[in-house]
Formats: C-alpha cells, structure tokens, sequence
C-alpha cells in the first residue's frame, strides 16, 4: 500500500486533480456557452445491432431498461490519439513547477497538464490514447488505450519528467518524429507539444518528419507551445539580463534593446515559416501561449474532433 508521503505519489494525485478541475471548468464553461455540437460524455456501452453476436450483451442493463446494449472495449474505440510532447530543456523556460492549475509559467509545466486535462477528456469518451516524450531520442512511448490505469500509468511518466526536468537536453525533433510515424500502426490524430526550437538549420526536417505523419494519414495538431510575451515580444526591462541557452548552457549578458529589433525580426521569421508549412501540409497549429490557459487547447481538441465526423 502506498502512502501519500511517498515519492511521486503526492505529485500524481496533484497532476490528476489538476487535470480533473481544467476538464470539469471547462465542460461547465461549454454548457454556459453557445460551444455547441461536442459530446463530452461517458459511454461504455453501445445499442446492440440486431444479427450481431449475443456473447457481449449486458443483460444487467436489459433487465432496468428492456433494451439491449452490448459492452464496449478498447478496440472499438472511435478515436485513437498520439499525445506527443518536447521534453527538451528549452520547454523549460521559464523555471517553474506544478503548484497549481494557473501556475503556466513553464511551458513543460504547462504542457504536461494540458496533456492531462486532454487525456482525462478523452477518457471521459471513451477515446483511445498513448503519450510520447522525447528530447534528443525518444523517452516514453505507449500504446493508446482507453482504460483508467492506462490514463494513470501516462499520469506518472508525466510526473517523472515534472520531477526530474534535466538540464543541457537538446531537441533532435526530426528523426523522433519519423520514428513515431512508423511506430503508429493505425490511423490517430496524433497531438504535438513543442515549442519548435531547434536547430535553424533543421526546420525544414522538422516538417519533412511531419509530412511523414501526414503521408501515413494521421491527422495532426501542432500546439505550438511558448511564452508569448518573453520570447515573441521580448518584454525584458533595459538593464542588463543574463540569457542562457537551456539546451547548450551557453550563457551571454546582455541589454535587451541592443538586440530586440533583431531578435523579433528572427522570430517573426521563425514563426512565419511554421506557419506556412503547417498550411501546406494542412495541420492545424494552435499557438498555445501559456499564459492563456487551457481552454483553447481543449476547444481546438475538440474542433478537430467535430470535423473528423467522431
């Protein structure tokens, strides 16, 4: 038996009443507004078709209703969901850790409960999902499934990188992401996290191992997840500021206005270009700023859902 004192298990009931509070406010917030047409509802059984096989019936709810219903299971999923997240050290700026449902200072932090809240989601419907969690290889990788220790058990591999973040972590997206387009043998939406930090010379990979997504007819939703107001606006006060790359270590003292124009200019750069491939591929991308909270990656979530017909 476990107790609450010990390691891991107090975060993992933190992460998980985290994800519950987001999901429960924001289906209160769907039924408060005209957000219509999206079914946030528990199913676990189906009407019986008549010719099917009566092995799986639950005469249980036949005797209350005197309507037959067959149980549902994992393989007769409607939706089977990727969730794949960058857990390189870039995805750690600003430092900070899970207090609470606000606390969206960090965009791991922020990312690892918007991956919660959307898993507890899609256990409410009955939908199939698996995590990914890669840095410069591929960390954690599962199967998708529906079942509440599975939600659990994704719960913790989240929680051990919230635990122990790392330092000096490179991001090597591209081959991670070919690696999981081979390793998802059927069709899913498959969910990026990332804040899109890597090498320059490497975007154009980046988004040759996402058409590889694509080409192997997964949809895809690319969260790109940053810290709008520091890292697009660059709203440092003009004194002296020591920057350090998170991924190499490098470290340079600056004044922040000696460099913003050209700063900005990169990034605009940065951002349009992710957007132009994005259109090209026909991936939705989401700009998750973590300073806006949840509910517009659950209402984008949700969107694409409705327009896949599940």
């Amino acid at each position: 038996m476990y107790s609450l004192e010990q390691p891991g298990v107090r975060e993992i009931s933190k992460l998980e009443l985290l994800a519950n509070q987001v999901v429960e406010g924001f289906i209160v917030g769907l039924h408060q507004s005209p957000f219509h047409g999206f079914s946030v509802e528990f199913a676990e059984h189906r009407i019986y078709n008549q010719g099917e096989s009566t092995r799986n019936i639950d005469w249980k709810v036949y005797a209350r209703t005197d309507r037959m219903y067959s149980k549902r299971f994992e393989e007769e999923t409607n939706l089977r969901c990727q969730i794949v997240i960058d857990a390189s050290s870039s995805m750690q700026f600003p430092i900070s850790t899970l207090q609470n449902a606000d606390d969206s200072k960090n965009k791991f932090v922020f990312s690892a409960l918007g991956a919660a809240s959307m898993m507890n989601l899609l256990k409410r419907q009955r939908d199939a999902f698996g995590l990914s969690l890669f840095d410069d290889t591929l960390r954690v990788h599962t199967e998708s499934k529906s079942s509440t220790p599975h939600y659990r058990l994704l719960i913790n591999h989240l929680d051990t990188i919230l635990q122990q973040p790392g330092e000096l972590r490179p991001t090597h997206a591209a081959p991670i992401l070919h690696e999981i387009a081979e390793r998802l043998h059927k069709r899913s939406l498959v969910i990026i996290f990332s804040d899109m930090i890597d090498d320059p010379g490497k975007q154009d990979e980046i988004f040759a191992a996402l058409q590889h997504l694509k080409h192997n007819k997964h949809e895809v939703i690319l969260f790109h997840t940053i810290d709008h107001s520091k890292e697009f606006d660059f709203e440092y006060e003009n004194r002296p500021h020591l920057f350090i790359d998170l991924e190499t270590g490098e470290k340079l003292r600056l004044m922040p206005r000696e460099i913003e124009k050209e700063y900005r200019h990169q990034m605009s750069k940065l951002r349009e270009n992710i957007k132009m491939h994005c259109l090209q591929l026909k991936i939705d991308l989401i700009e998750a700023d973590i300073a806006k909270g949840y509910k517009p990656v659950l209402q984008a979530y949700l969107a694409k859902r409705n327009r896949m017909g599940i």
